[in-house]
């Protein structure tokens, strides 16, 4: 009761604060600064703690904060054995790379008793980090939420910095289960006599909130089983088509899958008792109202689907024209804020996606615009000459050309307003579906808006019915109908026989560990990554290992030549394979991501990791260096896959463990697994 009661004191004077924030210019609410709650922490004699903070960037910057702040943790006798354990551990490391690594700066804060820790980071430098804190030389860790998971790091206390995490998709509330996994870390068997864990309070923290997350001791278990095309062949190869179905059902995944639709049945039963009383109402003395209002629903389709048509045609129709446009160029944009003439300074047609020319408007603005700024096609009304090296970004030489645009003359002439047809006006299904309508005895019923109110909340009503059948039928014995459904397709493939016997296609699938594994067999099955060298094997098979952070928006340029080719061949491939798993209603495989193409090429070529790291630029920068050193392991993993596999050519065998060898240099040709104390040895 005294925290709730002080907590809403201090939200009240925030508020009021906040309120009078123009006139009086009074304090406004500001979270602590990092550097004061590692103070707090190490006067209450909380040190060592681990300060979750679920941003790779916000550990990083943290550990500068403190920096900057002047904070130190260690004595002189702990900085000399800091040193000495670093110095010791990274000596295998080249110094050029160490320098790309702003590894002395992170050797600094070390020292100095602070460290983060999170998956950007060089694997090596995390284990330094592991060691030194559990030894009690680092004192303050700022860490992501990969640290509480599967490594032995306890502290004395825990610092939650928010209640709150992005997913990938959105910020989301921590679970009860993350909080008390998090937490967990607090309190060091045979040290500590309890741990503490502390949530940095700011006005969205609301205490019964966070009594609720650390009084909650009950779990739900959700399996993410599921069926793929290397499990489906072994399982074929191993027991039979037969067994292994039976295997499935049995599986838990299956359970959980089955005991989930008790209450959508339930609710099955509800809304047909509800349908029926709503077929009474809607109940005419003149004739078959359902039927009635199914020729209203019909005609209602007809007109939606007329619409998209023309928006669609309209669409083709503006894309097309702007393929046809040239450099001098003078257009008109119909509407929007760019509306009014443009002249083309680039056609910007050579993307794999639709045009989006380069213009200068009238009014000086250069920039690209799309078929979305056209309501009807972009046609050429005159042409004027664009200075060969023309700079957009000069503010001189756009005003220079938008002169001559002006002077054209065609600003004082607006365009006219196209007539736009109305396909509706015109289609002989829709013109019948309202003669069927006008003809029906419910059409001259006076109580027909109100029948077809209770027909329109039966059709939702048997709308969701639908759905909620659908999902009980497709979780009961799911995993079993998703299992044939993946044999089916390997079968067409020729990966399994119609009798359920693994074919050499199906050996060579069963000996591929990767997500994307049937992807990777057709890749060799079609000689996709034939006559490569080891540098463009390595980038051409990154492409079916690594997964970008974020999504890209802009296509990602790759290296000219077999690595494009080859590239290009996957995506088809990929293309082909998702459309029959579309077709069958199975998971897709995920789209071959272009982003590490540039890297994993570099590197294998020898070039610097400067260079390198650049190469793999993200929205935050340069690629970081953990990532890279994870997304190249992984490359080289299925290099080493493609090295063993009994359906690759002997050259492509040969060519996957030469490019293994010149993946494995500087950063990548040490082992990160040996102890504490242990030197770097080469794998």
């Amino acid at each position: 009761p005294e925290l709730l009661r002080y907590t809403r004191e201090v939200l009240r004077r925030v508020e009021s604060d906040s309120r009078g924030w123009g006139r009086r210019r009074g304090p406004r609410w500001r979270p602590p600064l990092r550097a004061d709650i590692v103070e707090r922490l190490d006067r209450e004699g909380l040190l060592p703690a681990i300060l979750f903070i679920f941003s790779r960037a916000g550990c990083d910057a943290a550990v500068q904060q403190c920096l900057a702040a002047g904070l130190r943790l260690t004595s002189a006798e702990e900085r000399e054995e800091i040193r000495r354990v670093v110095e010791e551990r990274v000596a295998g490391i080249p110094g050029e790379d160490l320098a790309v690594l702003g590894y002395w700066e992170w050797r600094e804060g070390l020292e100095r008793g602070l460290a983060a820790h999170h998956a950007g980071m060089l694997p090596v430098f995390k284990e330094i980090v592991e060691e030194l804190f559990v030894r009690g030389l680092v004192k303050a860790v700022f860490a992501t939420e990969t640290l509480a998971l599967g490594i032995n790091m306890p502290a004395r206390c825990v610092v939650l910095e928010r209640l709150v995490k992005y997913n990938g998709e959105a910020h989301v509330d921590l679970t009860p289960g993350e909080y008390t996994q998090l937490t967990g870390r607090a309190g060091r068997r045979g040290i500590d006599v309890e741990g503490h864990a502390v949530v940095v309070w700011s006005p969205e923290v609301d205490p019964r909130h966070v009594a609720g997350l650390a009084s909650t001791r009950t779990y739900p278990l959700r399996s993410s089983f599921r069926p793929s095309y290397n499990m489906a062949v072994n399982l074929a190869g191993s027991v039979g088509l037969s067994a292994a179905r039976n295997l499935l059902e049995s599986s838990f995944a299956q359970f959980q899958a089955d005991r989930s639709v008790v209450g959508m049945a339930r609710q099955v039963k509800r809304n047909e008792e509800t349908m029926a009383a709503y077929r009474q109402e809607i109940a005419c003395h003149l004739g078959d109202f359902e039927e009635y209002f199914a020729l209203r629903v019909a005609i209602a389709d007809r007109e939606r689907a007329l619409a998209r048509q023309g928006r669609s045609q309209r669409r083709a129709a503006a894309v097309a024209s702007l393929e046809r446009l040239r450099v001098g160029d003078v257009i008109r944009i119909p509407s929007g804020r760019r509306a009014g003439l443009a002249v083309v300074l680039d056609p910007g047609t050579g993307g794999f996606g639709e045009p989006r020319p380069l213009v200068l408007t009238q009014d000086r603005w250069a920039g690209r615009i799309s078929a979305a700024d056209f309501t009807t096609p972009a046609e050429p009304l005159t042409r004027i000459r664009v200075p060969r090296h023309f700079n957009h970004r000069s503010p001189a030489a756009r005003r220079d050309l938008a002169a001559a645009l002006v002077a054209t003359g065609l600003d004082r002439y607006p365009g006219r307003r196209p007539r736009r047809a109305r396909p509706a006006a015109d289609d002989e299904y829709l013109a019948e579906l309202r003669h069927q309508l006008r003809r029906h005895p419910c059409h001259a019923c006076p109580e027909r808006e109100e029948h077809a109110r209770w027909a329109e909340r039966l059709r939702r009503l048997e709308r969701d019915t639908d759905e909620l059948r659908a999902r009980v039928a497709g979780r009961t014995g799911s995993l079993a109908r998703t299992f044939d459904r993946v044999c089916a397709l390997l079968t067409d493939r020729g990966y399994l026989t119609p009798e359920g016997e693994v074919t050499d296609a199906g050996r060579l699938l069963a000996r591929i560990w990767t997500e994307a594994d049937l992807l990777v067999a057709e890749c060799l099955r079609r000689g996709v990554w034939e006559g490569l060298s080891p540098a463009e094997l390595a980038a051409a098979v990154s492409v079916v290992v690594y997964e970008s952070r974020r999504e890209g928006d802009e296509h990602v340029a790759v290296p000219r030549g077999p690595v494009a080719e080859a590239i290009d061949e996957t995506l088809k491939l990929w293309a082909e394979l998702e459309a029959e798993e579309t077709t069958r209603g199975l998971e897709t495989t995920r789209e071959p991501d272009l982003g590490f193409v540039w890297p994993m090429y570099r590197w294998a070529r020898g070039e610097p990791l400067a260079k390198v790291l650049a190469s793999g630029s993200t929205l935050d920068g340069d690629m970081p260096a953990g990532d890279f050193v994870r997304w190249a392991r992984q490359v080289v993993d299925l290099l080493d896959q493609l090295a063993e596999a009994s359906g690759a050519s002997v050259e492509l065998q040969q060519t996957a463990r030469q490019a293994v060898g010149v993946i494995n240099r500087g950063i990548l040709a040490y082992n990160t697994v040996s102890g504490p104390g242990e030197p770097l040895l080469p794998s």
